[in-house]
């Protein structure tokens, strides 16, 4: 097998020696911390009535409270949670499907490789955030089918590329070596060509993250949510609904979108990262 570069090298160049990738996960890990410590930190229940409706910032209430009395604040910090959440299960699953038909059809080729390719371009050639809606409202408001639904539309590019690395890896020394010696197609796909395939699988999860905060915040916007979960769309939705702008109630609307923003970014800056580090002509540069 080829030469590789040792894990903590890997990270060393992608986070610490990278600004991008230092920044991203900076930034994500605020929002990690938060989700883990939202039961010790908020103020409040987020699901209790703890004041009147509608009541602006205080010091007992830093964002003031939502349509029914709950504290806005204790929502944000819960919402991070399903943020995170859909972010990160959505494109692994995606990711984990794109990878076996990827390697699949890279590898095997022939009539395998024209129906995942066929299926690809199809997946491909679709309105997908048309499709995301409808069947997100003909499902019902789930977390879980929310996560499903991105995970179903979101491996085709993936797949693509992956397909992409496994035909130029199958032709190499090492892999025609284990191929000589008898090594079954599998234990070449996923002991020998796999482990390259690495920072390719990395870099997919994390892009794909930032397509699915935003997609499940738009849809919890759109009150195709789970209503049983706080969200930062959620939150929006109803802020929306009552008029927060009109009642000078704006931090209601301007925190939890800037924690979408904010999130979405971290990711990217990490997949950024993880891109330089991956093309050797930018690599030369960090």
């Amino acid at each position: 097998m080829p030469k590789k570069e040792s894990i903590i090298k890997a990270i060393n160049m992608i986070i610490i020696k990278n600004s991008k990738g230092l920044a991203g996960i900076s930034i994500v890990l605020f929002f990690v911390f938060m989700a883990i410590l939202a039961p010790y930190i908020a103020p409040y229940d987020p699901y209790a009535v703890v004041g009147k409706p509608l009541q602006p910032p205080s010091p007992q209430h830093w964002l003031g409270t939502n349509d029914i009395g709950q504290d806005i604040w204790s929502e944000v910090l819960y919402g991070s949670r399903t943020s995170l959440l859909v972010g990160l299960t959505a494109p692994f699953i995606a990711t984990l499907i794109a990878l076996v038909l990827g390697l699949l059809a890279g590898y095997k080729g022939g009539v395998i490789d024209e129906l995942i390719s066929g299926a690809i371009d199809i997946m491909l050639a679709l309105p997908t955030l048309p499709l995301i809606i409808i069947l997100a409202a003909y499902l019902g408001p789930s977390l879980l089918n929310i996560i499903l639904i991105l995970a179903f539309f979101g491996w085709a590019g993936g797949a693509r590329v992956f397909r992409a690395q496994v035909m130029s890896l199958r032709s190499r020394e090492y892999v025609e070596a284990a191929r000589a010696l008898g090594a079954s197609g599998m234990r070449i796909m996923f002991i020998h060509i796999l482990p390259s395939l690495t920072p390719i699988i990395l870099a997919d999860i994390v892009m794909g993250a930032t397509s699915a905060i935003l997609t499940e915040a738009g849809l919890s916007f759109l009150g195709l949510g789970d209503p049983t979960v706080k969200s930062w769309g959620q939150i929006l939705r109803h802020a929306q609904a009552s008029y927060a702008l009109q009642l000078d109630l704006w931090l209601w609307i301007f925190v939890p979108g800037l924690f979408i923003a904010l999130l979405g970014t971290g990711f990217a800056l990490i997949g950024f990262a993880i891109e330089e580090y991956m093309n050797p002509r930018i690599r030369q540069k960090i």
